[in-house]
């Protein structure tokens, strides 16, 4: 015992069974008035022998304590691999606390030459000496610590809240996970069955290798901070109603973190996420409503998170959904998707009341222009998307994609039938920190005109003019809307000059494509292979 004025500080481990661990240190601060106790906890989880040498990453050391004591407590370093593209080796601890610490991290191989702690919004500055990094956090936190740019083998720090409410294990209606090694109890579909009224819970250091299956339920509650490792999926909802996850972490899984299918009443709180193959990803909805997520982390190869209406065994409209103070990082893809399937055979689903609010976009990284964008909305199989409103959304990276994408479309590989259209969409107070992205895209059906705009908040004046003049009005106008050709005839460049253009394979570069047409018998002719040659040579695609 430490004893120093009118503080008293007591450090304990307690011992659950015969090799289970979960280290506490309290410091009770007895104030003098009104005999009120304050207590500050830091809590750390025991880590299963079956994983403790083949999951650690050595490339740092990471030791937390409470501000301003001696002691230090080590936290154990798990690998997570991240982005498909490198499948690079990235460090990951956890720990649980109240009050005030401070976090040491010791880079094990090399030394510092700079250091960010993103997200930067959060304001965090360390404090750098020789191969040490410092600082301090009094609140939870979702973090990032990236020494010398280097984002693909970075640490992340996640500082969870204590959890206050911790169900008895031997109640009826819980299913409760020791901290351990669990595998699968389906061992056909490689799931864990939840049936309704349950609560599951994960306590720190359990370690479920399968995915927990809600279907056809209702009232469920996944809690805990646990962890769920390589399951094929991690958490399905399906047909189901009222489910809560709050505080797991999903390492690696093959497909979805979480997949919601004709679903009403998910919540979704401090989630943690990794994933770094094809088709992994993060948060899915497929004809769900009345969704709301809060406080997550986002770290997948494919989608964070995406809003569909029909896609599947699942039909029907996806609206009310409300995302919040989270962090979401793309290696792959998009950190936001909206629209892209539908019912074609109906053609009435609607996706709409979306709010996405102090979002924190820590990277956008994809090749293919038809799926960039931090904030896609590309609605197909005769979707509608609607009333959908991005406020507070703060972009730090982007490696290669757009700030936005709207786009009625008709993808051949994924859609049966264009998009119906995009409307009622706010953008307020977004910020890019970076520079030299690609434009933004916003790319409407062929059959719009003047007479299908909704709403006109600038009095923007809209002239309609035969294509072959509107070059001739650049000095006259704001901006213009004109073909590729007439562009390149009056010597602009599409690349440089464009705010926003076409996608190659959009609905209207589909339909208007250039034919070369011969007379029947002169397909094979000299000439006109000649012809064909000189125009699909390198030359004219660099012109075009």
């Amino acid at each position: 015992m430490y004893n120093k004025g009118n503080a008293n500080l007591f450090f304990f481990s307690i011992k659950i069974g015969m090799k289970k661990y979960i280290k506490k240190m309290l410091v009770f601060l007895l104030a003098m008035m009104g005999g009120y106790v304050a207590q500050a906890e830091i809590i750390t989880y025991p880590v299963p022998m079956g994983i403790y040498y083949a999951r650690h990453n050595d490339d740092y050391t990471v030791r937390v304590r409470q501000a301003g004591e001696k002691d230090w407590i080590d936290l154990y370093e798990y690998n997570v691999k991240v982005d498909m593209d490198t499948y690079s080796n990235a460090t990951m601890v956890q720990f649980d606390f109240s009050g005030k610490v401070e976090i040491l991290v010791q880079k094990n191989n090399g030394e510092i030459r700079s250091a960010v702690v993103r997200p930067l919004s959060k304001g965090i500055q360390p404090e750098v000496d020789d191969n040490f990094l410092l600082f301090t956090i009094d609140k939870p936190q979702k973090l990032s610590i990236e020494l010398n740019d280097d984002r693909l083998n970075n640490l992340h720090v996640f500082a969870n809240p204590v959890i206050k409410d911790v169900p008895d294990k031997n109640a009826p209606n819980v299913m409760y996970f020791e901290s351990g090694i669990h595998e699968a109890t389906d061992k056909a579909t490689g799931s864990f069955r939840i049936p309704s009224n349950t609560t599951v819970y994960l306590e720190g250091g359990a370690v479920l290798k399968g995915r927990l299956q809600c279907d056809s339920v209702e009232n469920v509650k996944i809690l805990g901070h646990g962890m769920l490792l390589e399951p094929q999926q991690g958490v399905s909802v399906a047909f189901s109603k009222n489910v809560v996850i709050d505080g797991i972490t999903v390492v690696n899984p093959r497909h979805y973190t979480v997949s919601g299918g004709q679903s009403t009443g998910i919540t979704i709180k401090n989630l943690k996420s990794f994933s770094c193959q094809g088709w992994s990803d993060g948060l899915d909805f497929m004809s769900c409503s009345d969704i709301l997520i809060d406080n997550v982390f986002m770290r997948n190869s494919d989608d964070c998170i995406a809003l569909y209406a029909h896609r599947g065994d699942y039909y029907g409209d996806c609206r009310n959904v409300r995302v919040q103070n989270s962090a979401l990082w793309a290696d792959i893809a998009h950190p936001i998707n909206i629209g892209t399937h539908g019912n074609t055979e109906t053609g009435d689903e609607v996706i709409e009341d979306i709010l996405f609010k102090n979002i924190d976009i820590l990277e956008h990284d994809e090749d293919d222009r038809d799926y960039q964008g931090c904030m896609a909305i590309n609605v197909g199989d005769h979707n509608l998307a609607r009333n959908i409103t991005f406020e507070d959304i703060r972009v730090e990276s982007i490696q290669e994609g757009q700030l936005f994408h709207l786009r009625v479309m008709f993808n051949q590989k994924y859609n049966t039938g264009p998009g119906r259209g995009v409307r009622d969409i706010v953008f307020r107070n977004i910020s890019y920190s970076g520079k030299y992205t690609n434009s933004s895209l916003i790319e409407g059906g062929l059959t719009a005109t003047v007479n299908d705009i909704a709403e006109n908040p600038h009095n923007i004046k809209i002239v309609e003019l035969e294509a072959a003049q509107v070059a001739r009005v650049t000095g006259e106008t704001a901006f213009v809307v004109l073909n590729g050709n007439y562009a390149l005839q009056a010597g602009y460049s599409v690349k440089k000059d464009a705010l926003a253009y076409e996608a190659s394979d959009s609905e209207a570069a589909k339909t208007y494509v250039n034919i070369i047409a011969v007379k029947e018998g002169n397909e094979d002719s000299d000439a006109i292979k000649a012809l064909v040659k000189v125009l699909k040579s390198d030359d004219i695609k660099k012109f075009i």
